[in-house]
Formats: structure tokens, C-alpha cells, sequence
């Protein structure tokens, strides 16, 4: 019985080895090409592997058989190819025809990939931490994308879904078959706007813009994140761009426009307590949960909590201009480029009043719109 234990248990461990393998080979290869681009590089990727795969079986079957059929066993006399024309001109030949085999698609894919002539819509993308700006510059049209996986997964209080760190509340919408200009930039530090499936890796860099593009043929979601480390929220900034037919795209543009038509406010309105801190709760959760926590507590070590802070309970001035003006040196951004004057009040109004804070303050918009003048 213990021997049929012991070799049942060995042959699980060889499937489930085996099943990590099979599975771990469909890992290996790039991403499924989305865009021409995409397809390039992927085919590309593909030919240097068949290249690379039949020197190294030339180079060390030759090496093998050299060691094997020349052993010094056999008696067998070692050549000398010492300043031999011949042997040189041929490593030095088949090499360089190599090199050139391979930089010719490599160049005319890079050419293509820096092409960013003729687009028919161009897509402002601006880093922060850590989320995403998107302004369709031609429609007037600006939104933030922010990580949606529920807090709980995160915190492995609940079972992941398929989509874990890899969702957001507002994706990147674009129309199939248009070539998408996208300019990218950030406003912090160092992030890089990617998504695999479509070739696209580029670096969002403070004070500096740069350019891509990419031509999805066929609607769906495509998803991707910052691949450049930006913190300590890197791995919570994911890229999800929805591709919709040139039809469905224009009416998805109607509604955003009607939406952003819907929502535009008077600055100068009064606001209740508790219509700020409903308003501030919503702004809070999309823009600062992710570093001071729902729970206002912040992280030991990393973020200050606001909960009981003396900024959130003290001077409201210098809260004021802490939350516009952002802390020099440290991670807290400024926002006053960011949100609009009822959001500042809001969030402001809502952290003064949240958790055990009770000061009463309620921020008015007209506040904030004296002191961006």
C-alpha cells in the first residue's frame, strides 16, 4: 500500500509538473499581434528565434562532433587554421550577411512603429500616479482611468476574478481601422503607457512629450500596464483600451459628450455639508484612497494617515494648498490642474469631515475659483 502511495503521489507530481509546463509554454511567446505593427514585431521576434536557433545547432553540432569524431583517443592530430585567408574571410562574410538578414526588417519595423504621420485622431496621454489622463484633443473630451479591482481582492479578503490589477473604471476608448496618435507625457515621474497586443511601449516622461500609434483591426478590450516602475502603486496602473466599431464609437462619443454636458457646474454654488462630503467621498475614493486608504489611515512608513491628521484638522488654508499645490519632494501631487474647483472643495470638505475628523468646514467651489486667480 505504501509503494502505491508513494508512486501514485510521484505520478501526480509528474502530471501536474507536466500540465505547468504545457501551460507555461502558451507564456513564453509574445502576446497575439493586434495591429499591423503588432504583426511585425511579432513575425520579427519569430524569424531572429528561427536564426538564433540554427546557429547555436551549427555552431555547437560542429563543436560536438569536432570533440567527438577529432578526441585525442583516436590519435587524431589537431589542424591549425593560424592566419588562414580562407577561414577568416568566411567567419567574417557569413556573419555580416547574417546581421544584415536580420537589421533589414528590424529597421523597416522601427521606421514604421516612429511613423506617426496622417493620424486620424490624436489621444493626449498623461501618467500620474498613479492613474491615467486621456484628452481626445480633437472632441474636447478628458477623463481619468483609475484601477478598479475591488479593494478586497487586493487585500485577498476575496476570491480574484479573471481581470485582477488589470481593470480600470474608464478605459481608453478609440475606433477600429483609424490610425490613433497618441501623445505621451506624465506629470510626476517616469511612467510608460503599453500595451502589448498592439506593439505599443512608450515612455511617459515629465516635461517631455513623445508619440506612438497603433490601428486596431477588430473591436474588443485589449489590456495592458505601466511598464516602467513608478512606485510603490507600479503594479495598480493598468492600460485598457476598447476598440468599437467606427458606428458604436460615435455613439459612445455622443454620450460622453451629453455626460460631460450633463455634469458642468456653477462654481459660484452653495453646497450643503453633506452634499460636499458626498461628492468629496467619490472624488477621495478615485484619486486618493489608493494612497491615504479608504479608512484614512494612510500607510505607516509610506503615506500619512488623515484621519486625526493636524492637516485635515487644522488650518483649512493650508489644507487648501496642500491639496492644489501638492508637497514638494514627496509623492503628494498637486491637483489643482487635476480637478475642478467643486471637486477640490469636495474632497477637501469630505476629508475634514470623514472618519473621526469633525470640523464642521464646509469648502464652497467659489472658494477655490478665487485662488486659482
Amino acid at each position: 500500500m505504501k509503494i502505491k502511495r508513494i508512486l501514485g503521489a510521484a505520478t501526480g507530481m509528474v502530471l501536474g509538473l507536466a500540465t505547468d509546463l504545457a501551460h507555461a509554454a502558451y507564456e513564453l511567446n509574445l502576446q497575439t499581434p493586434e495591429t499591423p505593427i503588432a504583426g511585425q514585431i511579432y513575425h520579427l521576434h519569430t524569424l531572429i528565434m528561427y536564426v538564433v536557433l540554427a546557429i547555436f545547432v551549427v555552431v555547437f553540432g560542429a563543436m560536438f562532433y569536432s570533440i567527438y569524431a577529432h578526441r585525442k583517443s583516436r590519435g587524431h592530430q589537431a589542424a591549425h587554421f593560424h592566419e588562414n585567408t580562407t577561414v577568416e574571410v568566411i567567419w567574417t562574410i557569413i556573419p555580416f550577411f547574417i546581421l544584415i538578414g536580420m537589421a533589414f526588417p528590424a529597421t523597416k519595423t522601427v521606421l514604421a512603429m516612429k511613423d506617426t504621420s496622417s493620424p486620424d485622431m490624436t489621444v493626449k496621454v498623461t501618467g500620474f500616479q498613479w492613474k491615467w489622463e486621456y484628452d481626445y484633443l480633437q472632441e474636447g473630451i478628458h477623463f481619468f482611468s483609475n484601477l478598479s479591482t475591488p479593494r478586497d481582492q487586493i487585500d485577498n479578503k476575496v476570491a480574484k476574478d479573471a481581470h485582477y490589477l488589470l481593470e480600470v473604471d474608464h478605459p481608453l476608448v478609440v475606433p477600429t481601422g483609424k490610425k490613433i496618435r497618441m501623445l505621451v507625457t506624465a506629470d510626476d515621474v517616469i511612467h510608460s503607457w503599453s500595451v502589448p497586443a498592439f506593439g505599443v511601449k512608450q515612455d511617459a516622461i515629465p516635461g517631455f512629450i513623445r508619440d506612438t500609434w497603433f490601428k486596431v483591426e477588430k473591436p474588443g478590450i485589449y489590456r495592458g500596464q505601466c511598464s516602467e516602475l513608478c512606485g510603490k502603486d507600479h503594479g495598480f496602473m493598468p492600460v485598457v483600451v476598447e476598440a468599437k466599431t467606427p458606428e458604436d464609437y460615435a455613439k459612445w462619443l455622443a454620450d460622453e459628450k451629453a455626460k460631460m454636458a450633463a455634469v458642468v457646474e456653477d462654481p459660484n454654488k452653495v453646497y450643503t455639508l453633506d452634499e460636499m462630503k458626498s461628492k468629496g467621498e467619490k472624488v477621495f475614493t478615485s484619486h486618493c484612497a489608493a494612497c491615504h486608504q479608504a479608512s484614512g489611515m494612510g500607510i505607516p512608513g509610506a503615506f500619512p494617515a488623515l484621519n486625526g491628521s493636524k492637516i485635515a484638522t487644522g488650518d483649512k488654508a493650508a489644507h487648501i494648498d496642500r491639496v492644489m499645490n501638492g508637497k514638494p519632494g514627496t509623492a503628494m501631487a498637486a491637483f489643482a490642474a487635476q480637478l475642478s474647483d467643486t471637486e477640490i472643495a469636495a474632497v477637501i470638505t469630505y476629508e475634514r469631515n470623514a472618519w473621526s475628523n469633525h470640523t464642521g468646514d464646509v469648502i464652497q467651489p467659489s472658494e477655490i475659483k478665487a485662488l486659482r486667480k
